[in-house]
């Protein structure tokens, strides 16, 4: 059987797939991406695909180095001033507020947010015009085999396909993982999150909100306004059963409980959107590498969604693994083989236990019902910002400097 021939194969075409197939063929791997679903690129009617990717500066700096940042741009909202908001008291008000301020990091912003379907729409386009880019969405990766040499691959439509490199994208239930036999540490919460969009009378100012109560987080994040109108996007994160109740809701009944647990931050809220619905877990796979295969993205690990690590973690995975592919190239080395894939482990094994640990760590504090539990939150929000060292090493930590 003939094969066709590529340098790396990466398999899923979510936001993290998509940069990585930009990145690598911007610096002159012939890449082929490949995902069972092709992608929502542009807004639909009902408003169902509103959803939002808050992109921290470290992120920002990678597309703007394989020249995706000036698509992305025109529609991005800034991310200006992180707030955290203590509602845990006895009645469901806003009791302490400390805002965390890019300025003070000489940041003009922590990152910016765009809608999905925007954003794939962009990704898309710009790969479209990539001589070393194919994308080929509506195809599975159906067969995986790794040698010491090469990837043989099979995908959906019969290719048969040769690759020096496969990049596993595939999401938190990942194919290419699974076929590694790499297994996953899972921890689950008994928590779920809702998303959807929000238009709102009062301007968001360029401020992320996130509201501690009990059950976990609820996240109001800036989306450019439109239509004249004002519009954030929000996660909110509650224990299982509360968040069926809140699913079952009609839109009066929902919309009365989320202004309710917005505390009127933004005004009265109103649904832009349908809401989604998935369960909160920390995973991480147990290795991230194999022969000729690099693991990314939620293949690699699978975090709460709190402080928009989830999405920058990825994007630092890709970064590390650019960084020592093309670096093994310019040297003459096998840029895929294993020296390199072990390097691109050891670079992010640390940086991924920390955050899942400080990420677990900050959600189970957040979904905390009893009373003196909510207060000794509250007392540590106090401390941490009142400290102004460590107030600038907590954002700085977030915003992953430092970090691969």
């Amino acid at each position: 059987m003939k094969r066709e021939q590529t340098d790396i194969l990466v398999s899923g075409g979510g936001v993290a797939g998509l940069v990585a197939t930009i990145a690598f063929a911007s610096h002159g791997f012939r890449t082929i991406c490949v995902d069972p679903v092709p992608p929502v690129t542009e807004a639909a009617a009902d408003g169902s695909d509103l959803r939002s990717t808050a992109f921290l500066q470290p992120s920002v700096r990678l597309m703007k180095e394989i020249g995706l940042w000036p698509r992305l741009a025109p529609y991005a909202a800034p991310l200006r001033i992180m707030r955290l908001a203590d509602a845990g008291g006895p009645e469901p008000e806003i009791r302490e507020v400390r805002d965390f301020v890019a300025d003070d990091l000489g940041e003009e912003a922590f990152g910016y947010n765009l809608p999905n379907w925007l954003l794939r729409r962009e990704m898309v386009a710009h790969l479209e015009a990539m001589p070393n880019a194919d994308l080929r969405m509506g195809t599975a990766l159906s067969q995986l085999l790794t040698r010491q040499t090469e990837a043989l691959a099979t995908l959906s439509d019969g290719t048969a396909l040769r690759a020096q490199m496969v990049i596993g994208a595939d999401g938190r239930n990942s194919f290419v993982r699974e076929a590694l036999g790499i297994g996953a540490k899972t921890t689950r919460y008994g928590q779920k999150a809702i998303v959807f969009a929000v238009s709102h009378p009062v301007p968001h100012d360029d401020i992320s909100t996130e509201i501690h109560r009990t059950g976990g987080p609820f996240t109001l994040v800036p989306l450019p306004d439109a239509e004249g109108q004002h519009h954030s996007a929000i996660v909110w994160m509650e224990t299982g059963p509360k968040a069926t109740a809140l699913m079952a809701m009609d839109e009066a009944a929902f919309t009365e409980a989320l202004n309710i647990r917005a505390c009127g931050v933004l005004g009265d809220l109103t649904l832009a959107s349908p809401r989604r619905i998935w369960p909160i877990i920390t995973q991480k796979a147990e290795r991230l590498t194999g022969p000729r295969t690099a693991l990314i993205a939620e293949a690699a690990h699978v975090m709460p969604p709190i402080g928009a690590q989830g999405l920058n973690m990825s994007l630092r995975d890709i970064t590390t693994l650019l960084s020592g592919v093309t670096t093994a190239r310019e040297t003459g080395q096998d840029w895929a083989g294993a020296p390199v894939l072990a390097a691109y482990a050891r670079a992010r094994e640390v940086d991924i236990a920390a955050r899942l640990k400080g990420i677990d760590m900050l959600n189970r504090a957040a979904m905390a019902e009893a009373q003196p539990l909510r207060d000794l939150r509250l007392r540590g929000l106090t401390a941490l910002h009142g400290l102004g060292p460590v107030r600038q090493v907590a954002m700085r930590m977030g915003l992953g400097a430092g970090q691969n």
